[in-house]
């Protein structure tokens, strides 16, 4: 179990694989099976030691059953062909969100195969965190065979007039798994979340997890809030229990384990619910796809919100779900979001693939992934960032916005730039992102720094170019910068 000794840092780097895919990828390259206990120490050395925590997505049990409906479906089909222009059966392993067992599963060496890879992990201080999917398990899952009310039960009725929303085990009609907003899954029966029985399960399955890894990602968090599950349900839900699911369960485990981290997938600008719920992280959405519209104003009116609240979420620009970021901002654009989402506090999530500036976007249900070629500007700028990305270090640094002002009345691509500090003791780090295609200039007044009649050094860690200033200029009239379309300076401050 994670101790104190072995604890997660406040504003943690963490590295999303998309284990089966991954693995099979090492195995071609390196002419032999290569499972969770056979992964070359020099992988870890190379590829994880730039980040804090390893997120392994997809390492349990898939659905038999799921692995039939993944292969037979028709949009899926076209995905996969989207991913590999030839495809086989063999390729299709199912959906890792179609849990059959919580269990690792066997092709990828089974669970002594993860404790021994967990185990490297440790030998490098590298965390790992695994998935648990809450709202639905497999149509075979074990629990199908209990007599109990933990899944959402319907009519034969429902199942006539309803056949994409509602199946038969026997005689008895279940609903499967969905988010109200969308067709359900079809490979996948729905909890209910006001059942006692499955909170139990609930609690029982993560104090299992707990015992294997350092966290977990909650796929599709939100599904579970007395709210939404009454409105997805209504009376096939029942009445809600006293507690909310997630202050219940999370609760229940962090009792046995303090230090095991609860990490939510959630949208629909619910991120403060599930924290005042007990998530130690929450999925920033929101900057995602104020970022993705390039809009500096919202983005800045963001990053104003509370500190408290920043610090639990979790940034991205990439992750399984979404299209890969070099697509969906185009490869400049790209570096620059990267640049905010990875010096912000709360947590960073860096997904497979994303530092090789890779753009085929690989389906879930896959079991292997196409070879790309490394886009070698975008290898080379993550090589630098993660490098210099506030770590550690920085735990109990001052985190703070900077104002931006224009250089001159008429200019106004000051409007353009987004800028931010860090601060702790002597330290200070600057950032400072043109986040927008065009040259802008602007001055940047940072707060909270004396200057007096010192000079200053602010060495431009990205480049590590260096540039001096008087303290009075700086008092007076802020820091310069002018920075071509997309570009960004990280500075170290030392007084000279």
């Amino acid at each position: 179990m994670p101790t104190k000794e072995h604890s997660w840092p406040v504003h943690p780097k963490i590295f999303e694989i998309n284990t089966w895919p991954w693995l099979t990828n090492f195995s071609d390259i390196y002419g032999h099976n290569i499972k969770l206990n056979s992964i070359p120490i020099e992988l870890i050395d190379q590829e994880l030691t730039l980040f804090d925590v390893v997120w392994l997505m997809g390492v349990w049990e898939r659905s038999p059953i799921g692995r039939e409906i993944a292969m037979n479906h028709e949009g899926l089909q076209e995905e996969y062909r989207k991913a590999l222009r030839y495809y086989s059966t063999q390729d299709v392993v199912g959906s890792p969100y179609s849990v059959y067992y919580y269990h690792v599963s066997s092709q990828l060496g089974g669970s002594d195969a993860l404790k021994s890879f967990r185990a490297d992990l440790k030998d490098h201080d590298l965390l790992l965190i695994l998935d648990y999917v809450p709202n639905h398990v497999s149509i075979d899952h074990l629990w199908t065979l209990e007599k109990s009310d933990m899944f959402i039960k319907g009519t034969l009725e429902d199942s006539m007039t309803k056949p994409y929303n509602f199946f038969s085990i026997g005689n008895i009609v279940y609903a499967h798994g969905k988010d109200p907003n969308f067709p359900p899954w079809t490979d996948t029966i729905q909890i209910n979340a006001f059942s006692s029985e499955a909170r139990s399960k609930a609690v029982n399955t993560l104090l299992s997890i707990a015992e294997q890894c350092d966290g977990v990602r909650c796929d599709m968090a939100m599904l579970l809030t007395n709210d939404v599950f009454s409105k997805t349900w209504g009376e096939k839900a029942g009445l809600p229990l006293e507690n909310e699911y997630w202050a219940d369960i999370i609760s229940q485990v962090k009792e046995k384990y303090p230090y095991f981290k609860f990490i939510a997938e959630v949208y629909w600008d619910m991120e403060w619910d599930l924290i005042q719920q007990g998530f130690d992280y929450c999925y920033d959405k929101k900057l995602y796809e104020r970022l993705l519209q390039s809009d500096v104003q919202s983005i800045k009116e963001h990053l104003n919100t509370d500190i408290n609240y920043q610090n639990k979420l979790l940034r991205f620009i990439e992750n399984h779900d979404e299209t890969r970021a070099a697509v969906a901002f185009g490869v400049d654009a790209s570096m620059a979001a990267s640049i905010i989402t990875s010096t912000l506090p709360g947590a960073r999530l860096i997904y497979e693939g994303q530092t090789h500036g890779y753009e085929i976007k690989i389906p879930v249900q896959l079991g292997r992934g196409p070879t790309e070629e490394d886009n070698i500007v975008i290898t080379e700028f993550y090589d630098k960032l993660l490098k210099i990305v506030p770590g550690r270090e920085w735990d109990e640094a001052k985190w703070l916005l900077c104002d931006v002002e224009p250089t001159d009345s008429n200019d106004i691509s000051f409007k353009n730039i987004i800028s931010y500090q860090w601060l702790k003791g002597e330290q200070k780090l600057l950032i400072v992102v043109n986040y927008n295609p065009n040259p802008s200039k602007a001055h940047i007044i940072i707060k909270e720094i004396a200057y007096g009649i010192s000079d200053w050094c602010f060495t431009d860690l990205l480049n590590e170019k260096e540039y001096k200033y008087t303290g009075k200029n700086l008092d007076e009239n802020g820091l310069y910068v002018e920075l071509e379309g997309w570009k960004s300076h990280i500075f170290r401050v030392d007084k000279v």
